[in-house]
């Protein structure tokens, strides 16, 4: 999904340079790039903190299983 909002980006900015000089050109094309990149690492951090989020709930369940073998 993150590379469908990226391209669709890139698409539209390229349409759009078509009556652009080089310099608006050059400028309309890094804010494309600069976005491309704030939503590729948006998308990334969600992954990460997926991803712990994931980790600390197996953290969580494994100290609860000590914590009653420890207990006995």
């Amino acid at each position: 999904m993150t590379k469908t909002i990226a391209l669709s980006l890139v698409l539209a900015a390229s349409l759009g340079l078509a009556a652009c000089s080089k310099q608006e050109a050059t400028n309309a094309s890094n804010v494309v790039a600069n976005a491309t990149d704030n939503a590729m690492d948006a998308a990334d951090n969600a992954m990460d903190a997926a991803m712990n989020a994931t980790a600390n709930v197996a953290n969580d369940a494994g100290n609860a299983a000590n914590n009653v073998a420890n207990s006995l």
